[in-house]
């Protein structure tokens, strides 16, 4: 039995069923980070003046991830143009090309979450707050038993909001050192993950999301690289078609990008 409308346009809506599923399936994903948004700005409207994080993302990291999906974005669009005038070897290249793009933002993305999740901001019991990347520990170290210490490359300060713009002139200029501290000393101590605070909260649950979806676009690029190419030699047509619906997802993710870069790590 012949499914119909795989390769011709329907006569209702004009496009073909994969690029209808594509397009309403786009449009419920267009809510999703759009609620996501609106509570990334009611959040940061609601928050404590002067509680909220500036600065403290890598932007040369978020340039080049940025760069790296808009060039993703062409050559997918390459591809699939490649698939149009039947030259097979040239649509391999460019997905080829998609795919190592692709994977170059997901390890700068997984860099980044590491780095949040070996720093450190150590609440003390004398009212300041010690912050910086964990160095060491001491084997002895028990934050329940306060015994041992921690070292972080950081600096100590006497109020959290110190902590909280990055981009000021005093932040800027401060001199990082290795910091010890007792446990003994310690009141609260906890990484920058998705618990430390709001900002890292949305940050994490915005980024994750997004990381996700690109993972599941690129297992699918590959699909279509590898095994489901299997397609061309059978029905070009159809394959073709369906080269263009993954990469209208794919130009989606990249769009999502456009706007998360600037939200997060440029204000």
């Amino acid at each position: 039995m012949e499914i119909p409308y795989t390769i011709e346009n329907r006569p209702d809506t004009g496009i073909y069923n994969a690029k209808l599923g594509i397009w309403l399936f786009l449009a419920s994903e267009v809510m999703l980070f759009g609620g996501l948004f609106s509570a990334y700005v009611l959040l940061r409207v609601g928050a404590e003046p002067g509680m909220w994080p500036h600065g403290w993302l890598n932007v040369t990291l978020g340039t080049v991830n940025t760069l790296l999906l808009a060039l993703s974005a062409i050559t997918t669009l390459l591809a699939w143009a490649a698939c149009k005038v039947r030259e097979f070897g040239k649509f391999k290249f460019f997905h080829a090309c998609t795919i190592l793009l692709a994977l170059t933002f997901l390890g700068i993305k997984s860099y980044e979450y590491h780095d949040k999740l070996i720093h450190y901001e150590i609440t003390l019991t004398n009212g300041k707050f010690a912050d910086g990347h964990l160095v060491a520990e001491s084997k002895d170290f028990d934050l329940a038993k306060k015994t041992g210490t921690v070292t972080l490359h950081g600096r100590i300060v006497e109020d959290e909001k110190e902590l909280m713009d990055l981009r000021a002139p005093a932040t800027r200029s401060a001199q990082l050192k290795e910091v010890t501290v007792a446990a003994a000393d310690i009141k609260k101590m906890g990484n920058y993950g998705p618990r430390h605070n709001t900002f890292t909260a949305i940050y994490f649950t915005l980024t994750g999301l997004h990381a996700l979806h690109i993972l599941g676009g690129t297992i699918v690029i590959f699909y279509f690289w590898g095994p489901g190419s299997r397609m061309w030699k059978t029905d070009p047509e159809r394959f073709t078609n369906r080269i263009e619906v993954s990469g209208l997802f794919w130009h989606f993710v990249d769009l999502v990008w456009i706007f998360l870069f600037p939200v997060l790590y440029l204000t």
